[in-house]
């Protein structure tokens, strides 16, 4: 009996097609980040549990594997990471003896979370970072440096696929903190932990957490309303009546921060005080990207400093990153079909086989074309010319070969046929690859 196959949701998988795109995004990303000196790791996809589990509310997402027959809350239980920050820092710890600090990482990898999918939110989906990490300290410039690199790769992704411009919100974890104790509040994480629901339950439901009086409830709530365009943010937090050391450490520096990404990308740089963060990692500067116009799919990209996520006892390895979310981004739009690739497959040219007795002779244009670069098949099997050119034509090929090294090309678009030689000919540059075909954009 044939069995139904039923789709897993939160799974994204795509078409041929599909997968272009994405893989031209990654590779959009992969070049930005390697011309600013980046280098490509990878880590394993599991980490301890006992580590995942020690990184903020993201722990009931964090899917467990272990043996099948295996006890249950075993000491040895894995859970795979739901983010590249947690395996990175191990990583770091694992092999600092061999490492160059600053040290400066890109990783594109999926990460698996338990959520409840639904458009921009996966239970697997792949994330791009980057960090630099310093041993025992790390220069507050690079806070800026690396919001720079991905505004930059997301203007290259607008550029060259149509992603709506980005928008950056930023905001400082030792500003939240200092001024949360200057209003007397004993538990500031906790506080971090309620504001950072803002956006998703309003400020009735975020008071509710609070384990503050109506007067702090209100100073917290008011500081979560300020936006600034530029630095114009610290005097309205000064009006709030808080102060403390680490309160002005924290405006200095996402003034500094504001201030240098807005001088780069004028118009897409927000200082938003209701931005938190909500894993416990995060020490100084967060930042939190989002598509213009496109508020429902919320936040992109996101990261922070964090000056004691890996520490050996006597090293301590302070960083900041950045990761993009690229599953958030495109599986809504592949999966309405609004961004494809021009065809199915890589290949430009199918090479046509005269009968199966002379399929080497194929098979030898074929190597001539591949020498140079020009990716191509041949005919698996050998019908009349016309079906052959039918089975291109499915395939989205534009152009057949007939003969041997010394044969006829044709341009089936066209109809236009021309004789070549496959070890000199190359198509037009338009064609040489799949190019990506943007529709109607409908977030």
């Amino acid at each position: 009996m044939a069995t139904k196959v039923k789709p897993l949701s939160g799974f994204p998988e795509y078409l041929p097609s599909g997968r272009m795109v994405e893989q031209r995004v990654l590779d959009i990303l992969r070049e930005t980040f390697e011309l600013h000196g980046f280098a490509g790791i990878q880590t394993r996809s599991v980490e301890p549990l006992e580590e995942l589990s020690r990184k903020g509310e993201i722990t009931k997402e964090v899917y467990v594997v272990r043996r099948l027959h295996a006890e249950t809350g075993g000491k040895d239980d894995l859970g795979l990471h739901f983010d590249l920050t947690v395996p990175f820092a191990r990583y770091v710890l694992e092999n600092a003896a061999a490492l160059q600090f600053p040290f400066r990482r890109y990783q594109i990898q999926p990460a698996w979370r338990g959520e409840r999918p639904q458009q921009g939110r996966y239970r697997e989906f792949w994330q791009a970072d980057i960090d630099i990490v310093g041993q025992g300290s790390l220069a507050s410039h690079h806070d800026t440096e690396v919001l720079l690199v991905m505004l930059e790769a997301a203007g290259r992704l607008h550029d060259e696929i149509g992603l709506p411009r980005v928008i950056a919100r930023v905001n400082n974890r030792k500003l939240m903190q200092g001024f949360y104790t200057g209003l007397g509040i004993t538990d500031p994480s906790a506080v971090i932990a309620a504001v950072d629901k803002l956006d998703k339950i309003g400020e009735d439901a975020v008071r509710a957490l609070l384990a503050a009086d109506a007067g702090q409830a209100d100073s917290i709530m008011a500081l979560g309303r300020i936006k600034s365009p530029d630095d114009g943010f610290v005097a309205d937090v000064r009006r709030l009546g808080a102060s403390n050391e680490m309160l002005e450490q924290g405006l200095d520096e996402l003034a500094a921060l504001v201030k240098a990404v807005g001088a780069r990308f004028p118009g897409q740089v927000v200082a938003d005080l209701s931005v938190a963060r909500g894993l416990d990692y995060y020490t100084g500067n967060v930042f939190e990207l989002s598509l213009e116009g496109v508020p429902g799919l919320g936040t992109v990209s996101a990261g922070g400093r964090y000056d004691s996520l890996a520490s050996d006892g006597r090293n301590t390895y302070p960083g900041v990153g950045i990761s993009f979310g690229v599953s958030r981004v495109l599986a809504p739009v592949l999966m309405k079909g609004a961004l494809q690739a021009s065809r199915p497959v890589p290949s430009v040219v199918l090479v046509a086989v005269d009968d199966e007795g002379t399929r080497g002779v194929a098979d030898e244009v074929a190597a001539a074309l591949r020498a140079r670069g020009v990716a191509c098949e041949v005919a698996p099997d050998a019908p009349a010319y016309g079906k052959q050119i039918k089975f291109a034509e499915r395939r989205g090929i534009p152009y057949v070969w007939f003969g041997g090294l010394s044969g006829q090309v044709k341009d089936i678009r066209s109809g236009s046929q021309a004789d070549a030689d496959a070890t000199a000919w190359t198509p037009p540059a338009e064609d040489a690859k799949p190019s990506l075909v943007l529709g109607v954009l409908n977030w």
